[in-house]
């Protein structure tokens, strides 16, 4: 997408439109790329790459996960922007499957390449004798977006029972979901039942994107509303630290007794509700930067092209560790955390952004699919494309596409496949749903 139709979108946008949702969506999301980044404190040592993780390397850096671990910040704007599509829908009379299937559509297309570029390159490199470790590793690296896309999926296709409870129990859901969250972690920690604990996937992010459905609803009004709900997330959340059994990164550490990020602990909640709390009692400073046509812009610019962003940034880095060891290793000599390392950061982050750039720019189309307006589908269809490929971008993200046996391609195949079924157009074009046309190709400025 050019600049001048990022312009042409930033000047027609509704002067009714919440410009601050879309600052936090971009905001979000570049602090998730810029923090992954950074977390990968890589070295070649004796000839040998190592990989480091700066949180195990530094442990003074784990109270600032309370600052970068924003996934909360994003379930809360995909709440916000959920429900306004969603009841966007219902005064339109589109269906729940048509809904949801718009929905899939824009969220799961844009996984499709990244998934067929790894299952070749995997399958390639496999024949040529590359070891499983390292194909493992990569691959899994590489993939680790996939957990949150798969999460955000699910919450989105609950997002009309969710709201639904919203509308009938306002806070009361809330504290409901808080107190379910905190259940499946004293079922799943205290029994030593790690399983039990992915229950929360669902449940906290569930819980928190309803606080978007607050924001929207207005039910956050005022400063001092706002940061009640702070203080409420961060008194909650340094009790579960300094009480319980939870540590202080809100980024999962490996070989950690329990980790906040993995499965999903009652903490993300609390952490929600403080970050909730904070980012809402700067909108009205917010909303003035983004009545300024420069930071608008921008910020469009970004959200055209978020997901392709998101998904692919690391695979970018994976690309670039592999460049530098084909020529020698230059610039993964240094010590991590070293003042010298330090200091290269920002020209490690310049290398890493513009090979992203360069993947955004061929593969962002991806992330406007075509309009579709085709009668919607049985109801069975997007409910099922929606659990297999969870299911499958759950997996790749914890265990890659490589084991000691060879390459799991049925995974990526299967995941494909599902997404593929979003696309079929049984009953060709109608010309009858002017409807449903317009609101498939509506979408982020």
């Amino acid at each position: 997408m050019d600049l001048s139709t990022v312009r042409d979108l930033a000047r027609a946008t509704p002067a009714e439109r919440n410009r601050v949702v879309d600052l936090l969506r971009a905001g979000a999301i570049l602090v998730v790329v810029l923090g992954h980044w950074l977390m990968a404190a890589v070295q070649v040592r004796d000839d040998e790459l190592v990989m480091g993780h700066l949180l195990g390397l530094a442990p003074w850096t784990h109270p600032l996960t309370w600052v970068f671990q924003v996934m909360p910040v994003f379930f809360v704007v995909g709440g916000y922007a959920n429900a306004l599509s969603w009841r966007s829908a219902r005064r339109r009379n589109l269906p729940y499957a048509g809904w949801l299937r718009s929905r899939l559509r824009r969220l799961l297309v844009p996984v499709v390449p990244l998934l067929l570029l790894w299952l070749a390159a995997t399958a390639v490199a496999w024949e040529a004798g590359v070891p499983a470790g390292t194909l493992r590793t990569a691959s899994q690296v590489a993939l680790v977006p996939t957990w949150f896309l798969a999460a955000y999926v699910v919450v989105c296709a609950l997002a009309p029972a969710t709201l639904w409870l919203w509308e009938r129990f306002g806070w009361a859901s809330v504290a409901a979901g808080l107190a379910l969250g905190g259940l499946v972690d004293l079922v799943s920690i205290g029994a030593d039942l790690l399983l039990v604990g992915f229950a929360n996937y669902v449940v906290v992010w569930a819980t928190v994107s309803q606080l978007g459905y607050a924001w929207l609803d207005g039910r956050l009004a005022g400063t001092g509303r706002r940061l009640l709900l702070a203080a409420v997330g961060g008194t909650a959340t340094l009790a579960l630290v300094g009480l319980g059994p939870y540590p202080v990164s809100m980024i999962g550490l490996d070989g950690a007794a329990v980790n906040n990020s993995y499965p999903t602990r009652v903490t993300m909640l609390t952490l929600g509700l403080l970050q909730a709390g904070l980012v809402l009692a700067l909108e009205p400073l917010l909303a003035r930067w983004m009545s300024r046509p420069r930071a608008w812009t921008a910020t469009v610019l970004v959200n055209t092209r978020i997901m392709t962003l998101y998904l692919w940034h690391l695979t970018a880095m994976v690309l670039v560790i592999g460049a530098l060891l084909l020529l020698g290793g230059p610039g993964l000599g240094i010590e991590p955390v070293s003042a010298g390392w330090w200091l290269t950061r920002p020209l490690w982050w310049a290398l890493l952004g513009i090979v992203t750039a360069g993947a955004v720019a061929a593969l962002g189309r991806f992330e406007t699919p075509r309009a579709d307006d085709s009668p919607p589908p049985p109801v069975w269809l997007p409910v099922l494309v929606t659990a297999v490929a969870c299911g499958g971008l759950g997996l790749m993200a914890a265990q890659g596409v490589v084991a000691e046996d060879g390459v799991h391609w049925w995974w990526p195949v299967l995941t494909v496949a599902a997404v593929g079924l979003l696309l079929l157009r049984p009953g060709g074009r109608s010309g009858a749903r002017p409807a449903a046309r317009a609101a498939a190709g509506r979408g982020r400025p």
